[in-house]
């Protein structure tokens, strides 16, 4: 069988291809020649990836999945949430995302909560399979606080401010193996793969 994941991450794609069953071949983007720019318009997580998933299966016939992420702050009511991305501006980097999400911390102390629950968050994943005809959802969630400046230089994103529950780390300073096996995408990958295994 073939399946498209909608993303241009090569080595994303090589770690999940590595997961799944040899019955499963998986196509990248550039494969299927889609180089299409496809608005994530929803306002949330399951939504984005639905409008990426049906966009190629609607266009070019393929079985596919697509994932979206966002950061969610507790005491920021959920933001940035689905505009994660983008938070600082559409032509904003990761570097302007994070200084602005410790900024609109700062601004937003609650007196009557301490600094941890102030800072209580969670990186949340959203997978959507669109699988003959039919269509499935798979979320990974891993909840932890902000800190107050940035630690490491691996991964991405917002993961030098991130701390997972149970560590007294970043994100930014695991390797990727430690990080994969409690992450938000490395858990929804895992329900993806566990389904595709049991219906392949």
């Amino acid at each position: 069988m073939k399946l498209v994941f909608a993303t241009n991450n090569l080595n994303k794609l090589a770690e999940v291809q590595k997961m799944l069953p040899n019955s499963i071949e998986l196509l990248s983007l550039k494969d299927i020649h889609c180089f299409d720019d496809i608005e994530e318009t929803a306002t949330t997580l399951d939504g984005n990836a639905k409008i990426k998933a049906n966009h190629i299966t609607q266009k070019f016939g393929f079985n596919c999945f697509a994932d979206d992420t966002g950061l969610e702050v507790e005491s920021l009511d959920g933001q940035p949430g689905v505009y994660s991305a983008r938070y600082a501006g559409a032509s904003a980097n990761s570097e302007d995302n994070m200084q602005k999400l410790l900024i609109e911390l700062n601004k937003n102390k609650n007196e009557n909560k301490s600094e941890k629950q102030n800072r209580k968050a969670q990186f949340r994943t959203s997978i959507c399979l669109n699988l003959n005809g039919q269509q499935f959802l798979f979320n990974g969630i891993c909840k932890g606080e902000i800190l107050t400046e940035k630690q490491g230089e691996k991964g991405f994103g917002y993961d030098p401010i991130f701390q997972p529950e149970g560590f007294q780390k970043s994100f930014a300073q695991m390797t990727s193996e430690e990080k994969n096996t409690i992450s938000h995408r490395g858990l929804a990958i895992k329900k993806l793969i566990e389904f595709l295994k049991a219906n392949a």
